[in-house]
């Protein structure tokens, strides 16, 4: 009996040990290489078939759990559970913060780590937006004001784009020498950019020139970062479908630059080839199309016909293992095939979620996002003891104003209205009304909201748009427009309402939530300040109290140029450059990099260390200058570094982004900074996409905006120097 039980043990124990270990792909001793050659060898090939997709089932007999791919994460963990609420991206971009850029990315993929440490633990399932695989960052030129999905990408400008994404990305993957911490996509390659009705049909044709130097250089900047996945996008560039490009695809992502990691199509991408672009008839001419210009991932169902691909011989089994490696080198760099206390990172506890620390950075993210416009006769900060404020508008109350799209949801997001009853003192007497509906004409005529304005001391309305108005095709469900602002106004019942409450002579401070540039050439005739808040995540209305009553001096820099109205805007459908961003736009509105401080700042004494330079010594210029501020504010400034190439005969930017630097400066302090350019920086893009050393004059700019009339006629500061390039 004795030595039965003793068998029974032994074999208790090797039964243990073997669901611990069951296959020789769970060897951690052997290399992550050597193990996906014997997982891959031990599959047949529907089973190899079904992990190309992005709702990867589970193999029992290999003991392979399932794995959902979708996960989504571009200002904080979304459609998962709670998760702290961000700035949308395009508000984080207003900051051009590097660092912040880093710890935002961190703190995300802290929280998705511990979400998903808790969901699998509790019932050992991956599930859909709970997983590791996060479809972010949106890295796409925000080329024209118009497109409702601008919001996600980080500008017009492709440095601020690609530094400011590779920041992200590198805080969400981590520095682990073995494992990522979760794996960043960039998306959505590549010249992806609206108008959101016609993204599965549509043909972007674009030259050379502006292909390598507004729309691919991005993307270069996350690849060069590390980035784990790229996302081709559903439209055709230059008529190949993106999915199926080989020269996006094969020859610059995989050739050119080296990319390594998966690539991923966008969702239902692939069924436009043969639905949409007619560049395939079937769908397995279409999942071969996509297969064989390297498509890991296929996000959709179109993959289910590679096995027919493979019995009409347009595929191989071999193409199908190619693209497998790729999937599960992703799958293992995350842990999913070893010890969870082999990781680090499967560590992560759930306490970190929504914390103390993250709704802080929340904060001072909503903080550098805002960016103030106007201030006329410096009606701003507001006196947190006024008789008696005045709160309206569609949106102060609005917690969708706040979130904007691909959103998580957190326990405690703070409105306009509710930042500044937190913000004024016991004696203010406060009034809220709406006064308006978001996008509808009031129906009763009663006016109960105007007369206030009027006898107010000060009236602050909160304007714009959520995510019912623009935003993508789908979800913007208030739009007959697909989540798209044609017109760049604001619905006309609101611009109705600003027009009645604008009729006083007290102080009226327009808060404007939205996540694209809007016509604000009227509001500003009326409105004594202009806020542009864009959607300032959960801590926005804190943040906004904030800034409006002088706590924070605004920082905020647009990263996109505010036309005057579409009028100066080319057609939507032409991708064309000219005419387009601060690059190719005379006198805008407001213009890119521009906004407005409490504080006084002078910049002085610019200086070069050398006029002159060589590119076949591949020179160094180092452009140093002085920043003060002479105000009583402690105070953040954005210097902005750009060049400008002297010569008409020559198809180059106006203006062109270089460096750029967030310093915080004291009260009454002088900050001296020094940028180093490169000859490799004084490069212009010729029509053929090549890379063209200039020779002749450059106009270096450093200031806090971009140069031009309209930003020194808004009270920017620039200061320029010319040298010589031979």
């Amino acid at each position: 009996m004795k030595r039965i039980i003793f068998i029974l043990f032994c074999f208790t124990i090797t039964f243990s040990n073997s669901q611990n270990n069951p296959e020789p792909w769970y060897d951690s001793s052997k290399s992550f290489d050597e193990r996906i050659e014997l997982l891959i060898n031990s599959m047949n090939v529907k089973e190899k078939v079904t992990q190309l997709l992005n709702d990867s089932p589970e193999i029992k007999r290999l003991n392979i759990s399932g794995y959902n791919w979708w996960n989504e994460a571009l200002h904080g963990v979304a459609r998962s559970g709670k998760a702290t609420v961000f700035p949308q991206t395009i508000g984080m971009a207003s900051s051009f913060d590097k660092d912040m850029m880093f710890r935002v990315g961190n703190a995300i993929s802290d929280e998705a780590r511990a979400i998903n440490n808790h969901l699998v633990s509790r019932n050992g399932k991956y599930i859909q937006y709970m997983g590791l695989s996060f479809w972010s960052p949106n890295v796409n030129i925000f080329r024209d004001p118009r497109w409702g999905r601008g919001q996600e990408t980080y500008g017009e400008d492709p440095l601020l784009s690609g530094t400011l994404g590779a920041q992200f990305i590198k805080g969400m993957q981590g520095d682990h020498p073995k494992y990522l911490k979760t794996a960043a996509c960039a998306k959505h390659y590549a010249v992806h950019s609206g108008p959101e009705a016609l993204r599965h049909e549509f043909n972007a044709v674009v030259d050379d020139k502006d292909l390598y130097e507004t729309y691919l250089p991005a993307f270069k900047l996350c690849v060069d970062a590390g980035v784990e996945a790229v996302m081709c996008a559903y439209n055709r560039t230059n008529d190949k479908a993106c999915c199926g490009s080989d020269e996006l695809l094969m020859n610059i992502l995989r050739g050119d630059w080296g990319f390594d990691g998966h690539i991923v199509s966008d969702c239902g991408a692939l069924k436009n080839f043969h639905n949409f672009h007619d560049v395939t008839k079937t769908k397995e001419e279409s999942a071969a199309l996509a297969l064989l210009n390297g498509v890991d991932i296929n996000c959709g169902s179109t993959y289910h016909a590679l096995l027919g691909a493979l019995d009409k011989g347009l595929v191989t089994e071999a193409d199908i293992d190619k693209r497998l490696r790729k999937v599960l080198s992703t799958r293992f760099r995350l842990g999913f095939f070893d010890d969870r206390d082999d990781n680090p990172y499967a560590k992560i506890p759930t306490s970190v979620i929504n914390n103390d620390e993250h709704r802080n950075l929340a904060r001072e993210a909503g903080h550098k996002s805002i960016v103030l416009l106007q201030n006329r006769n410096n009606v701003l900060p507001l006196k947190k003891d006024l008789p008696f404020v005045y709160v309206g508008g569609p949106l102060a109350a609005d917690v969708r104003s706040l979130i904007g799209n691909y959103h998580g949801l957190s326990p405690d997001m703070t409105t306009l209205v509710e930042g500044v009853i937190r913000k004024t003192s016991p004696s203010t007497r406060l009034q809220y009304r709406s006064g308006t509906p978001l996008a509808m004409a009031n129906k009763n005529p009663i006016d109960w909201y105007s007369g206030q304005a009027k006898t107010a001391d000060a009236t602050i309305v909160g304007v714009g748009f959520s995510v019912l108005l623009e935003g993508e095709e789908g979800e913007a469900i208030a739009s007959d427009v697909m989540g798209d602002n044609i017109t760049m106004q604001l619905p006309e019942n609101q611009m109705n309402y600003l027009r009645k409450v604008g009729e006083t002579d007290k102080p009226l401070i327009v808060v404007v939530f939205a996540g694209c540039p809007i016509d604000l050439s009227e509001i500003k005739e009326f409105a004594d300040a202009i806020v542009y808040a864009w959607y300032p995540g959960e801590e926005g209305g804190n943040a906004l109290a904030d800034v409006i009553f002088g706590d924070v001096s605004p920082s905020g820099k647009l990263p996109i140029s505010f036309p005057k109205s579409v009028d100066q805007l080319p057609a939507y459908e032409d991708y064309n450059m000219d005419g387009r961003t601060y690059k190719y736009m005379q006198d805008p509105l407001y213009p890119f990099g521009f906004g407005l401080s409490y504080a006084n700042f002078s910049i002085e004494n610019i200086s070069v260390s050398k006029t002159k330079l060589r590119h076949s010594k591949k020179d160094n210029i180092f452009i140093s200058v002085d920043i003060k501020n002479e105000s009583d504010f402690i105070a953040d400034e954005v210097l902005q570094l750009y060049i400008s190439f002297q010569n008409e005969k020559l198809d180059v930017p106006i203006n062109e982004l270089k460096k750029f630097k967030r310093l915080t400066l004291n009260p009454k302090s002088i900050v001296s900074e020094t940028f180093n350019l490169s000859t490799e920086d004084l490069f212009y893009i010729n029509e053929n996409g090549l890379k063209i050393p200039f020779k002749g004059d450059v106009k270096i700019s450093v200031g806090n905006a971009s140069p031009g009339k309209r930003s020194s006629e808004l009270g920017a500061i620039i200061k320029e120097v010319i040298v010589q390039i031979k």
